[in-house]
């Protein structure tokens, strides 16, 4: 007796248990697959997150390292998922960047948890009955809480068990005459995250710092640099994993820049705030609590030819309590009582100051 398979398009994938294996993944638009960006606000901005094969281009501020920030979270969250993970500088000691990896903050309901580390505690008797016995938590984030993302606490460090296995690579660019010795290692990475039919057992990622870093000796060879991130770019389009590079647009050339832009499924920038711009103070709301801006340049539309249309492009980057990393739109500032009246003067469709029943 033979069985009947069911038909299914050749647009379409069997993804309907990945999200139940894999915690750390999440269904797109158009038969995508995306993992998180380790930032809340940004996986709400792109819609769900970085799709599962794209290119993610991060144009560094030359004034400040905020594009540190994107990279830490983006390296954390598959690190809790427990991802493997490739990450390339141009530092001499790759390793040590890893120390500096944001933790996931505690569950926002566990009361017990603030005080399971604080053994020498005295609570008053009638307040006892209030956090009840302390339990161990098995659910805890420190300890690798599987969502699909998590807000991370930038004062503290990640557990080191969480980086110290094996799915964690690290490759030093910095001695490295050309790029040959990283396309190897990331070609093998790659392999590894071969893309297959309705089944995704892992997603990794690979994070490049600084790739056009002038401590690297192939920073002068633009040319080779291109073909580095084109074949990059192929490779990533048949494995289950997200590429987030970094690199200086203003130690290259305007057109290897470009080049670099276009080349990028999801293209985004950081920019430093002046600490006093009184211009842009009386603009913006709540500017003293700013310390940067991201751009969104451009983001992921794969398996479509429908462009992404998102609300705003412009957010601003702020640090909620100086321990996480929020994202918001940019909001004029109201306008005081006194000055006011210059709307109604100048809004006039014939310019006079004198009021009119026509005039609106």
């Amino acid at each position: 007796m033979t069985t009947t398979r069911a038909r299914v398009s050749s647009f379409s994938r069997n993804v309907s248990t990945v999200t139940s294996q894999n915690p750390g993944l999440k269904h797109g638009p158009n038969g995508t697959m995306l993992i998180s960006s380790g930032i809340p606000d940004l996986d709400k901005i792109l819609g769900g997150g970085f799709p599962l094969g794209s290119l993610v281009m991060v144009m560094e501020d030359e004034e400040a390292p905020h594009h540190m920030l994107l990279l830490r979270n983006f390296m954390s969250q598959g690190l809790v998922q427990k991802q493997p993970l490739l990450y390339a500088s141009a530092s001499r000691d790759p390793k040590r960047f890893l120390g500096t990896l944001p933790s996931p903050a505690s569950p926002k309901g566990d009361k017990s948890s603030d005080l399971s580390h604080e053994k020498d505690i005295r609570i008053a008797w009638q307040y006892k009955k209030y956090f009840g016995e302390p339990q161990l938590n098995l659910n805890s984030n420190n300890g690798g809480q599987q969502d699909y993302c998590n807000d991370f606490d930038l004062r503290k460090p990640l557990d080191r068990h969480l980086f110290s296995g094996n799915n964690v690579d690290c490759v030093s660019i910095k001695d490295s005459p050309n790029l040959s010795s990283l396309q190897d290692q990331c070609a093998g990475f790659l392999a590894k995250l071969s893309r297959n039919e309705g089944n995704i057992s892992s997603a990794g990622r690979i994070a490049i710092q600084s790739f056009c870093s002038p401590q690297c000796k192939y920073s002068n060879e633009e040319w080779h640099m291109l073909s580095f991130i084109r074949s990059l770019k192929s490779m990533t389009q048949s494995s289950n994993a997200v590429v987030v590079v970094t690199f200086p647009p203003s130690l290259l050339s305007p057109s290897c820049s470009l080049r670099l832009q276009h080349m990028a499924d999801t293209l985004l920038s950081v920019r430093a705030i002046p600490d006093e711009d009184k211009e842009l103070a009386k603009l913006l709301t709540g500017y003293q609590d700013m310390i940067g801006l991201l751009n969104v340049h451009k983001a992921a539309r794969l398996n479509t030819q429908v462009p992404v249309i998102l609300e705003a492009t412009t957010f601003s980057i702020k640090l909620h309590k100086r321990r996480f990393l929020v994202l918001e739109c940019l909001n004029q500032a109201p306008v005081d009582g006194s000055s006011g009246s210059s709307y109604g003067t100048s809004g006039g469709c014939s310019g006079s100051t004198k009021v009119g029943t026509l005039d609106f």
